[in-house]
């Protein structure tokens, strides 16, 4: 009989390239994943992975096992989300992904509620990229993520997920309060053109949306500083090393040194998005999650 957690190992490792990455990706170790898969090939009698480079991937027998198997383990999905839903419990074990923001100002207020009022259901939390959520839950490593997507700006939702909207998240215009545009009620991209701004790193989704905000003025937003944090675009507008457009969910506190400016045309929104499998539809520990996630703690500013 195939192990289905060691089915579920060895899927990780296709999806992620590596034992390691695979491990992490699960919350195992490396050597509980090796055992997984050491294990599925003494079930099957095949060799299942392959050395290449310092990575591995798939054999034939690997490919053809994990390609069937995740059909089984969606069958499967269904069929324990329907019990689930027929005996009316919320219960089980959920592991959600979510950004940093989101996990600060949406998930962590939502998750005492969700423990008191549902005693049989457990979650773990991992704090991911957009994309990399969409991955992950669309591989079966998670079974919520909570994405965000600007504007126009393309974030690729495969159709076996599905996606729930659950907030909505302004960004400001974060300047020290003694920057000329303190004083100002709002402003647009043209009011920006010689600020220095600091951004998270190109090809990240803010990054991509601060670009697009400035078309139309002829000109690209200057750079001064890269971080993946908005705690560190905060310290570093308090020092005077530039302006920042900082969404408000999460945000920590301005204090009296830091001004939030609204910004116009256009207004910096994002959608705040939950996805999870079809397959877990009918499930109703999902269910909970997504409403707790969509009440008030994620109006999202």
């Amino acid at each position: 009989m195939i192990d289905l957690a060691a089915l579920g190992s060895l899927r990780a490792v296709d999806t992620h390239g590596s034992v390691v990455a695979a491990a992490e990706a699960l919350g195992f170790t490396p050597s509980a994943v090796s055992q997984q898969v050491k294990r599925l090939e003494k079930q099957t009698g095949v060799p299942l992975l392959e050395r290449v480079g310092r990575g591995v991937m798939l054999t034939s027998h690997g490919r053809h096992l994990v390609d069937a198997g995740g059909r089984l383990l969606t069958d499967l999905e269904e069929i324990e989300a329907g019990l689930h839903r027929q005996a009316a419990t919320v219960a089980g074990h959920l592991r959600l992904a979510a950004f940093s923001t989101a996990m600060r100002g949406l998930v962590a207020p939502v998750v005492r509620t969700l423990r008191d009022a549902h005693p049989d259901l457990t979650l773990s939390l991992s704090e991911r990229e957009p994309w990399d959520t969409v991955d992950l839950v669309g591989a079966g490593h998670y079974e919520v993520g909570v994405v965000h997507r600007w504007g126009d700006v393309a974030l690729a939702i495969p159709e076996h997920l599905v996606a729930t909207t659950v907030a909505h998240d302004v960004a400001d215009v974060i300047v020290h309060r003694e920057h000329p545009l303190a004083g100002r009620a709002r402003v647009s991209p043209h009011d920006l053109l010689d600020e220095g701004w600091i951004a998270t790193h190109e090809g990240t989704i803010c990054r991509e949306w601060l670009t697009r905000m400035y078309d139309g003025t002829g000109r690209l937003p200057r750079i001064a500083h890269q971080s993946m944090e908005f705690d560190s675009h905060l310290a570093l507008v308090r020092a005077g090393l530039g302006i920042a457009l900082v969404p408000r969910l999460g945000r920590a506190d301005l204090h009296t040194d830091l001004v939030a400016v609204p910004a116009h045309d256009p207004v910096p929104t994002r959608e705040v998005i939950a996805v999870h499998r079809r397959s877990m539809t009918a499930s109703p520990a999902v269910s909970a999650v997504l409403a707790a996630l969509a009440g008030p703690a994620g109006s999202g500013g």
